[in-house]
């Protein structure tokens, strides 16, 4: 899991990108919390998806 204070890096690199550009270790840093945050995300939506529970409210003839 993600948390607050690597969304605010995250979010912190990408302002500095476009103001005056990153270092080449703030770029691998901003790459890995990319990656961290994306795969976060990912786990997070499997789980919510494994835990729908289609019903089939329709009676059969």
């Amino acid at each position: 899991m993600i948390t607050k204070e690597k969304i605010d890096r995250i979010n912190e690199l990408a302002h500095k990108a476009k103001s005056e550009g990153l270092t080449e270790e703030e770029k691998l840093e901003q790459g890995l919390l990319r990656e961290e945050y994306i795969d976060s995300f990912r786990a997070n939506l499997k789980s919510q998806l494994d835990r729908i529970e289609w019903v089939d409210d329709k009676k059969k003839s």
